[in-house]
Parts: structure tokens; C-alpha cells; sequence
């Protein structure tokens, strides 16, 4: 990857602030004191302005890095995953009630709907401060076309992002010199047309191929393509994607590349997962990613910790041998290190079996491979305890969950958080920070090519197109190795069991059902013969059906070894709006989403975007 991208990004956090004029740690309608380092004196040249696009890029970087990453919460929201922790109150278990406009909504330790509120207003409003003084500067003109086709994917990457979890949202497309109190909440489909004229406008000026952590023409059509898809326009979401797929500097990888392309017993699959390999120039599949170097400046501190939030929390002393000794240790560097070869996990992120069984239809999937080390299961590991060694048969041995009676071999009982099986080649990141093992610095993807395809095979379906749509889905399945589907197996589950399988812990599935909901409501399409319309939204939706459909632990009310079962309702398709920012805004009008307490109050959303 080329460098010259790069060397703006080192200041970006500063950069962030002094452009946004807030932080992402205050309310993003609270004012900052004031600064020497101020838009004036920062945005003056093409360099300034390219260090401000790099705090955009960086600003989105923490949804998938550090303890309790947001990523989790778009997922524990969804069918693929539940909140694993089981030993105290308050992480997002029953939804019921701890979800609401008053909770903490920014904790690793509850969840991150916050977060996304805060973070996504930071970028915006540094996209904003881009787009106002680009006029201003003393540069050249075709730069600054370019850099503000960039700000406008950035501004339209926050917002798509806040439209598909909240909803109808208050709205800034200019930049804010004093403080603001009276925002007013406007439509949903208004954002969203608006950011198709910009993203439309942005797809002319940026450049395709560039350094991958920056923006490029594959990635503005890739977002287009999600923002036709939400306003019904699937002719022209087709449209965005092809330009992609038919464009010949952009390839699904195929064959090995890479760091670890010596190793004969892997393959492919794991190859387009290595943190070396994501963003080398070999790789044809990269659309956009955030960078995250171990040695640089700008390094994350404590990196992904991907394998402390996703795998098993297996180094646990409720592990038994079939005789009922404690079976594992957590200890670094023992003979059998178990938490170096697969990560000291704490089952935050507890996959659902529909994610770890139901979704895998194909022996041959490379993805759900076992003997190349794709795909691990509990079975796989050994007994690794010392104190066990030369006096346990069992030492060394693989681990069983039932003992020769049928009795569970895990003395707490707690198997949501110890036991279930791991895309290992998506969630192992070497550590270079810490022992034992957490995942360590790493480049990840925001949009591969591999979506963009499932994208298109999404926008067929919606015209009623099913073998189009199946020539895409099986690009992404033959590539794993699967037997291809027929047209008349392709259906949107097929679909997204698909993006499933290809994209777990990548893409932002609550974001992405939730638009899947909306369109249902507009297009009075069914599913399984149920419809929707828009007026109820908030007590009967495709997302809601969906996670009932497909999450035993939802569907079911399982309760978790605290006694805390799992819920969920309806009207979660949106998240509550922040009440801390309501109550900031005495002037203006910001809708709470209805299911909410204060959601009684609500005006009706405005159908144009205030000047």
C-alpha cells in the first residue's frame, strides 16, 4: 500500500477536533472552547484538506478496535449474535429493559448505540466544514473537486449509517460556527435522496484505484448503491454495482496471495483475512478499509481485540475433563497454549446457531472448514491445564462438552459464553500488545467486493429477477468452494444467510436488516406471507420477524446463567435517540422513536432539509 495517504493520517484525532469543533466524548451539539488550531488556520491547502479527510477516515476506524467495539452492538441487534456476558447486570440481554432514551448507550460493558449517535455527528460535521471552505482555498480546482466528492461519501457514509438506526433524524449539511438549539427532525427518504445526489455528483470526480484506506470510486458506487436500495430505486442500485464489478481493476480473489500464500494448509479464505494482506496491492477485492499499523503513530492502542470479543471464553476453570477436573488454563506459553493459537476470548459477541449451524449448507465451504483451521469448534481444542499433566488422561486430549453419563462437563452451566463454535480465519489477529493473546493491530474492511455482489443479487431480487440474482450470490459462494444455487433457491434469506456466511464481524447487519425493513414497508413486498407498511413500523417490521425468525435466544426468552433472559422488540429496529441530546436542543424539535418514552411528544418530521 502506498504511503502517501498515510502520512495526513498521523494527527487525525487532533485534526477531528479542531475541524468538528467537538469531541466524540461531549454531546455533538455542545460547543468547544475555542482554539488556536482552528479551520482557518488548518484549511488553507490541498494538504490541509487532505489531513481533514483522514480525520473522516479515522473517525469510523473504532467501530471495529478496541474492548467492547461498537460492532458487537450492530450485531448482538441481529440474528447472528447475542451479548455474552453472563457475570453481572447491565449489558444488552433484555432489551426490554435496559434499552431506553435514559440508559448508558456508550459502555463496552453495555452496549454502543451511543457511540454510533456521537460518532457519526463528528463526521459529519467534518465532512461539512470540508465542503463549506473548499470554495475558499487557493488551490486547484480538479483537487478540489476531488476532495469534495470525498467529503460527500463521508457525510453520506455517517448518515446512511444514523438513518438505518435511528430513523428520522435532526440534520446539518452546512457548517456550524455557533452553537445550534433548535435542530428539527427531517424524514428518513429526505436524507436519503439527498445523499444520492451527492454520492451521484462524488461517482464523476474520485478517482477509482488509490491507496485503499482512502476513498475511491468503488467504494462512492458501493454506498450509492445501498442509498438506491433504500429509496426503492433497484434499476439504479444494478447500475451503481455493475460499474464496480465490471470494472477491471476490481476482482474477488480467486487464487493465494500474500504473507502466508506458502502455507499449504490454508487456502484462499484465509489468505483475504490476513492483517498483511488486506491492503497489498495484490488484493482485487479491497473496495475501502481503515488502516491500523502495530509501530505507527497513529496505531490503535490496544488494537482490534477481535479474539477477546468474538471467541469462546474456553480459558475459563468451569471446563471440565469427562473425570471433573478443571480442564484449562489461561496461561501464556503453557505446552498446549490454546489462547496464542485461537485467542484468550471472552464470549462478549456469543454467535447465534443460526450463524455457527444453520446458515452452513455445503460441506465444501472454505469458510466453515475445520481441517485447514478456517472454522473452529470447542471439540478442537485439547485439555491444556499443567496440573493435569502425568496424572489426567485427559491431558492433551480434546475437549468434550458431555461426560460419559450425559452430565454438561462445564460446572457453571454457562455454555452462552464458554461453548459454541468461531470463523477463526475472520477473528485471529496475532497480538502484538499483549499475552495471552487478544487480536492484535490490524487493517480491517469496511466494503469488500464480495458484498457489492450480494448488493446486486439483493437489488434483483427486489425486481423479482431471482436467476440474476443467483448468478451473484453463487460468484461469492464458488469462490468458497459451494455448489451454486438455482434460481429458485434464492430468495433475500438466501441472501443474507449468504452475506452471513461471507461478512460476519465485517458489515453492520443491524444497519443493513433495518434498511431491509424499510424497504419492505415501502414496496409492500412480503415476507413469508406477511406485510408491512410504514404507519405501524415500530410494532410490526421484517427486522423484528427476521431476528425472531432466525435467533433462538430471542425467540425462545433463553435466560442466561444470572437468570436475565433474553428480549427484544419490535420497535428496536430503531434505536432510541440519546435523551441526553433532546434536552440540548430547547429550541428545535428532535423526535424520540416511538416504543420510546417521550416519543409522546413528537411533531411530524419535516419533508425538506432546513437551509
Amino acid at each position: 500500500m502506498k504511503r502517501s495517504f498515510n502520512r495526513y493520517v498521523c494527527g487525525s484525532l487532533v485534526i477531528a477536533l479542531m475541524v468538528a469543533g467537538i469531541s466524540c466524548q461531549k454531546s455533538w451539539l455542545e460547543p468547544e472552547t475555542p482554539s488556536l488550531f482552528v479551520p482557518e488556520n488548518t484549511m488553507v491547502n490541498e494538504q490541509g484538506f487532505k489531513a481533514a479527510l483522514a480525520s473522516c477516515a479515522n473517525n469510523i476506524r473504532p467501530e471495529w478496535y478496541q474492548d467492547g467495539a461498537p460492532i458487537i452492538t450492530e450485531n448482538i441487534f441481529s440474528e447472528m449474535a447475542i451479548e455474552g456476558t453472563t457475570d453481572k447486570f447491565g449489558p444488552a440481554v433484555n432489551m426490554n429493559l435496559l434499552i431506553t432514551p435514559d440508559a448508558n448507550l456508550n459502555s463496552g460493558d453495555f452496549n454502543r448505540i451511543g457511540w454510533y449517535w456521537d460518532q457519526a455527528w463528528v463526521g459529519i460535521r467534518l465532512a461539512n466544514t470540508i465542503i463549506s471552505r473548499l470554495p475558499d482555498a487557493d488551490f486547484n480546482q480538479s483537487a478540489k473537486d476531488v476532495i469534495k466528492g470525498k467529503a460527500f461519501f463521508y457525510r453520506a457514509y455517517n448518515y446512511y449509517r444514523l438513518v438505518n438506526q435511528f430513523g428520522d433524524i435532526p440534520t446539518s449539511f452546512r457548517e456550524i460556527k455557533e452553537p445550534k438549539l433548535d435542530f428539527t427532525t427531517v424524514k428518513r427518504d429526505v436524507i436519503l435522496q439527498r445523499l444520492k445526489t451527492e454520492l451521484d455528483s462524488a461517482a464523476l470526480v474520485v478517482p477509482w484505484v488509490q491507496d485503499k484506506g482512502d476513498v475511491n470510486k468503488g467504494a462512492v458506487y458501493h454506498l450509492l448503491a445501498k442509498v438506491c436500495l433504500s429509496l426503492g430505486l433497484f434499476d439504479e442500485a444494478i447500475t451503481a454495482t455493475s460499474a464496480v464489478i465490471n470494472n477491471g481493476s476490481y476482482r474477488l480473489m480467486q487464487n493465494r496471495f500474500g504473507t502466508e500464500s506458502s502455507d499449504a494448509r490454508k487456502n484462499v479464505i484465509w489468505d483475504l483475512h490476513r492483517p498483511l494482506n488486506k491492503s497489498i496491492a495484490a488484493n482485487s477485492e479491497a473496495l475501502f478499509l481503515v488502516t491500523d499499523r502495530f509501530g505507527d503513530q497513529n496505531a490503535v492502542v490496544n488494537g482490534t481485540t477481535s479474539m477477546r470479543q468474538a471467541v469462546p471464553f474456553f480459558s475459563v476453570n468451569t471446563i471440565l475433563t469427562p473425570d471433573g477436573k478443571v480442564g484449562m488454563t489461561p496461561n501464556f506459553g503453557v505446552e498446549f497454549d490454546m489462547c496464542t493459537l485461537y485467542g484468550r476470548g471472552i464470549g462478549r459477541c456469543r454467535a447465534t446457531p443460526y450463524s455457527t449451524t444453520d446458515i452452513w449448507d455445503d460441506p465444501k465451504d472454505l469458510r466453515h472448514d475445520t481441517l485447514s483451521g478456517n472454522w473452529m469448534t470447542m471439540e478442537q481444542l485439547v485439555y491444556n491445564n499443567p496440573a493435569l499433566k502425568g496424572n489426567n488422561v485427559w491431558y492433551g486430549k480434546r475437549l468434550q462438552k458431555f461426560g460419559p453419563t450425559g452430565s454438561l462437563l462445564v460446572s457453571s452451566g454457562d455454555t452462552i459464553r464458554t461453548w459454541y463454535d468461531w470463523p477463526h480465519y475472520k477473528l485471529y489477529i496475532p497480538d502484538q500488545i499483549r499475552t495471552p493473546w487478544q487480536g492484535g493491530n490490524s487493517d480491517w474492511y469496511v466494503y469488500r467486493l464480495a458484498e457489492t455482489y450480494l448488493i446486486r443479487a439483493e437489488a434483483y431480487w427486489w425486481k423479482g429477477d431471482a436467476a440474476n440474482a443467483a448468478v451473484d450470490v453463487n460468484a461469492v459462494r464458488m469462490r468458497a468452494k459451494c455448489s451454486p444455487y438455482t434460481a429458485a433457491q434464492v430468495d433475500l434469506g438466501t441472501i443474507l444467510d449468504e452475506r452471513g456466511r461471507e461478512l460476519y464481524y465485517e458489515e453492520a447487519r443491524k444497519t443493513e436488516l433495518t434498511r431491509m425493513a424499510f424497504i419492505f414497508a415501502k414496496t409492500g413486498k412480503s415476507y413469508k406471507g406477511k406485510t408491512y407498511n410504514a404507519a405501524n413500523f415500530h410494532t410490526s417490521n421484517f427486522w423484528y420477524d427476521r431476528l425472531m425468525d432466525k435467533n433462538y435466544f430471542y425467540q425462545k426468552n433463553v435466560k442466561n446463567v444470572r437468570g436475565d433472559a433474553y428480549t427484544i422488540s419490535p420497535y428496536h429496529a430503531l434505536w432510541p435517540i440519546p435523551r441526553t441530546s433532546i434536552l440540548a436542543n430547547p429550541n428545535g424539535q428532535i423526535n424520540q422513536n416511538l416504543g420510546y418514552s417521550g416519543s409522546e411528544t413528537n411533531k411530524p418530521a419535516l419533508d425538506k432539509i432546513p437551509d
